[in-house]
């Protein structure tokens, strides 16, 4: 059976990060992730996490000035984004969390973007080691981020292998994936050894996933991933009126 994990960033955005991971536990899912949860004391998410036995997957670095979408290949802002990365694994320390998304950037095409995510996802995996966690970085879409730094998985894994640190992984997002090439079985098990985290969503919508062009009820499952994945999408309407797409999965 598949388990799944609700991506907190999209999902309960009415309530509190802890009383929606209240409601992901309510709901069925078998994990959480976030994006930002820094305006919420540590404490109240990690008293969450432990009511439930919710494990929390990931959180996100900081995503900068308006139009950024993260700090670590913006060539000129290292300090900042090594202070993003410090607080992001602070947190999620704190929380018990597995893994940091290191954001890129909007910097695709500028000169020295490359050295300077190269520098700080070494920064960043340094603090992986010492604290336990893994670091991910996640390809974006031209459609939803067109300046974004790397788009699709096969540039992320030329990031790596140019890297070479173990604890730096690719999030395969199927949702940003399927928009930039689709075939996503096939990429997913061409790249699958570095991988660390997957989520879905509906495409093109973004939405609950059982509509748009992927078949997510036989795709899942032919991944075969060992872990919880991510349900990241935007709901139609309420989180709870949009759940009824669990049910093919259980």
């Amino acid at each position: 059976m598949i388990r799944l994990s609700a991506n907190l960033g999209f999902l309960w955005k009415d309530r509190a990060l802890p009383d929606a991971i209240r409601a992901a536990k309510a709901a069925g899912f078998d994990a959480v992730e976030c994006h930002w949860p820094y305006d919420i004391p540590a404490e109240e998410v990690r008293q969450a996490l432990e009511e439930t036995g919710l494990p929390m997957l990931g959180l996100n670095t900081r995503r900068g000035r308006e139009g950024e979408n993260g700090l670590s290949a913006l060539p000129g802002r290292e300090s900042e984004a090594r202070a993003a990365i410090d607080e992001a694994f602070d947190y999620g320390a704190e929380i018990g969390a597995s893994a940091v998304h290191v954001m890129a950037g909007a910097s695709r095409g500028v000169e020295g973007a490359a050295q300077s995510f190269q520098e700080n996802l070494a920064y960043a995996a340094d603090l992986g080691g010492k604290y336990g966690m893994t670091v991910l970085i996640e390809p974006l879409n031209a459609r939803d981020a067109p300046s974004y730094f790397h788009q699709t998985v096969e540039e992320a894994a030329a990031i790596l292998e140019t890297l070479g640190r173990t604890e730096v992984r690719i999030m395969f997002d199927c949702y940003h994936q399927q928009i930039m090439g689709g075939d996503l079985l096939r990429r997913f098990e061409r790249h699958r050894d570095r991988i660390g985290h997957v989520q879905f969503a509906a495409v093109p919508s973004r939405a609950e996933p059982d509509e748009g062009e992927v078949a997510f009820d036989r795709l899942l499952p032919m991944l075969d991933w060992p872990g919880p994945i991510g349900a990241e999408y935007r709901p139609r309407a309420s989180t709870e009126a949009g759940l009824g797409w669990m049910n093919a999965f259980r």
